[in-house]
C-alpha cells in the first residue's frame, strides 16, 4: 500500500468526499498480508506509550471525538436529554478547572440516537454546536426494504438531525456485488442531501480483512463521508487490524482521488488507553489532520466515564467510583 502521508504540503487543500464512479479494477487489486497487519498492531501499544500531562492532552482530544451514544429498546426522552447534558458539559467542572481547561472548550463530537429519539435531542440541544446524529436504513441488520431504508433517511433528516449513520447490505458486500452496493450507498447518499453519511460495514460479519478493505473502496467511491466498522450489535465490533486496513484504504482513496474520507470504530471501546491506542494509530497512518471530529470519531457510551475517570486521577491523584461521573 501507499506510504503514509507526512508532508502538510500533501493536504493544505483537503477536500471531502463528494464520491466517484466505481473502478473495479482498484477493488479487485486489494490485497491484504494479514500476518503484517497483526504485527503492525501488536507492536502499537509497546512503541507509544503517553504518560502524564501528554495522556491528560490526548485524553482531553478523545472526548471531542466520541460520538456519545445511546440506542437501546429502552431509550427514553429523559435519558436522551441526560445524555445530551453530558455530552455538552462532558467533564466535572471541578477537574477542567485543575487541568486549567475552559469548560465551554470540551464536549463530544455529537450525540447519537434512534430516529424516534431525534426529536428529543434535539430539543434538548437548543442552541448549542452539537450535532445529532440518527442511526438508520433499518439499523442494525439493515435487512428492511431498500424504499423503507431511504425513507427513514429522508425522515430523520426532516425531524432536524445533523448526521445518519447508515448500514450496508452486508449480504452484497460477502458475494462480491459491487455494482449493486454501490448504488445502494449512492442512493443514500444522495438522500442525506447535505447532512453527513456514516456508512456501517459491520466488520465483524464481512468475514476477511480484504472483503473489509474492497468494501470500504466501494462505500467511499459511492460518496461515503465517513466509514464505520460496527454497529455496536454484533459479536465482534472494532479491533486494530480492522481499523489498520480501512485505513489503509482511506489513505489510498485519498491519493487516488484527492478527498478525505472520514473514520468510526465503534463498538467494545469502553476503556482510556484503547482510545488512545487508537488515535495513535490514525496519527502514524494519516496524520494530525485526522484527528478532529470532521475526519475521526469514536462510536461509544462507556468510554466517556473511563477517560474523566482517568482525568480525575491525573487532575487528584486519586482514582474515583464510577458513580460520581454521571452517565459514565
Amino acid at each position: 500500500m501507499t506510504p503514509p502521508i507526512s508532508s502538510p504540503t500533501d493536504r493544505s487543500n483537503l477536500q471531502y468526499n463528494p464520491g466517484c464512479s466505481l473502478d473495479l479494477d482498484r477493488v479487485a487489486s486489494v490485497r491484504v498480508n494479514r500476518s503484517a497487519v497483526e504485527r503492525r498492531v501488536k507492536s502499537l501499544g509497546g512503541r507509544r506509550s503517553i504518560k502524564a500531562v501528554w495522556q491528560a492532552a490526548w485524553l482531553l482530544q478523545a472526548i471531542k471525538l466520541i460520538d456519545l451514544t445511546t440506542l437501546s429498546g429502552d431509550d427514553t426522552c429523559p435519558r436522551v436529554r441526560r445524555m445530551v447534558a453530558k455530552a455538552i458539559s462532558p467533564v466535572r467542572p471541578d477537574i477542567l478547572e485543575v487541568l486549567g481547561v475552559p469548560p465551554d472548550s470540551v464536549r463530544t463530537g455529537a450525540v447519537c440516537v434512534y430516529h424516534e429519539m431525534v426529536n428529543c435531542a434535539v430539543e434538548a440541544r437548543g442552541k448549542q454546536a452539537l450535532p445529532i446524529a440518527a442511526v438508520s436504513t433499518g439499523f442494525p441488520a439493515g435487512l428492511t426494504p431498500f424504499d423503507l431504508r431511504r425513507d427513514e433517511i429522508l425522515r430523520s433528516v426532516d425531524a432536524g438531525c445533523d448526521e445518519v449513520d447508515i448500514v450496508i447490505s452486508r449480504r452484497l458486500a460477502l458475494a462480491g456485488q459491487w455494482h449493486q452496493l454501490y448504488d445502494e450507498v449512492a442512493a443514500f447518499r444522495e438522500a442525506c442531501g447535505s447532512i453527513h453519511m456514516k456508512t456501517i460495514l459491520a466488520t465483524g460479519e464481512l468475514g476477511t480483512l480484504r472483503t473489509v478493505v474492497r468494501a470500504s473502496h466501494v462505500c467511499m467511491m459511492a460518496g461515503a463521508d465517513f466509514i464505520k466498522t460496527s454497529t455496536g450489535k454484533e459479536g465482534v465490533n472494532a479491533t486494530l487490524p480492522v481499523s489498520l486496513v480501512m485505513l489503509r484504504a482511506i489513505r489510498d482513496h485519498y491519493y487516488a482521488t484527492g478527498h478525505a474520507v472520514g473514520f468510526k470504530p465503534a463498538g467494545g471501546i469502553s476503556q482510556a488507553r484503547q482510545a488512545l491506542l487508537y488515535l495513535a494509530l490514525v496519527k502514524e497512518e494519516l496524520g494530525n489532520e485526522w484527528l478532529s471530529p470532521r475526519l475521526f470519531r469514536f462510536g461509544a457510551s462507556s468510554l466517556l466515564g473511563d477517560i474523566e475517570r482517568q482525568l480525575e486521577h491525573f487532575a487528584t491523584g486519586r482514582y474515583s467510583a464510577e458513580f460520581r461521573h454521571a452517565l459514565g
